[in-house]
């Protein structure tokens, strides 16, 4: 099956990759390319065009030398900071939904309207994802503040 191109809750343009694999097995892939080389090459030229033109105005290698350093840096934190992301679901008929496993803790936030429902859920960590032992760690510590909180404003005794 070919890629279908679509855009994310943010307007990001997002591809989904279905394979099939067999007849009861199918991946579904969502990638989010964050890399143009479109982008990256115009700004690489501007950076060299500009450092090229203060070269030929001071006659300084060190000039170059630095646009070659900066672009370098510039390119590594780009992509330490903005990765090429890609989820992918597996769907095997006999044994149902197949993916790797990853915790993350979310906040339920209450529906104004309906005390007992839930208006939004809002996952924590996004980026970092750490594992389940320091999810636990945070939960715990919400848990006892929110706990103290309770317990503060329940009265004191009944009479």
């Amino acid at each position: 099956m070919e890629e279908r191109r679509y855009r994310s809750a943010s307007g990001a343009p997002i591809a989904l990759r279905p394979r099939q694999h067999s007849a009861s097995c199918r991946e579904l892939a969502v990638r989010c390319p964050r890399l143009q080389l479109r982008s990256l090459s115009a700004v690489t030229s501007a950076v060299w065009l500009a450092a090229y033109g203060l070269f030929v105005l001071s006659e300084n290698s060190m000039v170059l030398s630095a646009a070659i350093f900066i672009t370098l840096i510039g390119l590594i934190i780009y992509l330490h900071f903005v990765k090429i992301d890609q989820e992918s679901l597996l769907v095997i008929g006999s044994l149902g939904i197949q993916q790797k496993v990853i915790y993350y803790l979310c906040i339920l936030l209450q529906d104004p309207g309906d005390p007992q429902g839930v208006s939004d859920v809002v996952p924590l960590f996004q980026s970092s994802k750490p594992r389940l032992d320091c999810l636990i760690e945070v939960y715990k510590s919400c848990q006892e503040i929110l706990e103290q909180r309770k317990t503060a404003s329940q009265p004191s005794g009944i009479k």
